[in-house]
């Protein structure tokens, strides 16, 4: 098991959240001390978090996010997220790790290449930078500083509750996410479930 040095909590602020299609949701918004890359990355609480929350590991994308791309699954894996931790009762961890750690320009660096024929793996190698090049240390030091030492985690990406339970935090179930497909992002999901086995079934992966 992985040593890190402990969080603390910084700020709680309770905060209305409402979505494009008029989703609406209150939450408490919390804020940390000393995680351990430095990042202004959130906790979302939502619902009443139980013994075992359901948690989602959640890695910032603007442009799926907040603009709505229809290059990649973000923007609805975050609002299917949020309201399914709310009815059961959990927390949305919002990570600053933008185009899996590699930043905003790269990100779109990369969408170049995939406009000529790279999956956006290869694309990324063929920046020089890794394939996923993120870590969840800052997000076992937010569970633990929320009191969270055993949960179920929302996500198709086995890479996470791997790393979860290397640093100490028991991950009872993975409870995958739904299957979002456009005409754009279908190549980009099929390269998650080849390239790093992320549980989606591929038949549905067709562009609808």
């Amino acid at each position: 098991m992985r040593d890190f040095p402990t969080a603390t909590v910084r700020t709680r602020v309770a905060v209305p959240l409402r979505f494009g299609d008029g989703y609406s949701v209150d939450a408490e918004l919390v804020t940390f001390h000393g995680l351990a890359d430095g990042l202004e990355h959130l906790a979302v609480v939502l619902g009443e978090p139980g013994a075992n929350p359901l948690v989602r590991l959640h890695s910032e994308c603007l442009t799926g996010d907040v603009f709505g791309s229809a290059r990649c699954d973000c923007g609805p894996q975050l609002r299917e997220a949020v309201e399914r931790i709310a009815e059961r009762g959990g927390v949305l961890l919002y990570l600053r790790q933008e185009g899996r750690g590699i930043g905003l320009y790269n990100k779109l660096d990369a969408y170049a290449l995939q406009d000529q024929g790279l999956d956006t793996y290869a694309a990324n190698a063929a920046l020089g930078l890794p394939e996923d090049g993120r870590d969840y240390t800052a997000a076992a030091q937010m569970l633990q500083a929320l009191g969270i030492d055993s949960l179920d985690l929302l996500s198709n990406n086995p890479d996470k509750a791997e790393q979860l339970r290397d640093l100490g935090i028991d991950v009872s179930h993975r409870v995958p996410t739904g299957v979002f497909t456009t005409a754009h992002n279908v190549r980009y999901l099929r390269a998650k479930v080849l390239q790093t086995h992320h549980t989606l079934p591929l038949p549905e992966l067709t562009a609808g």
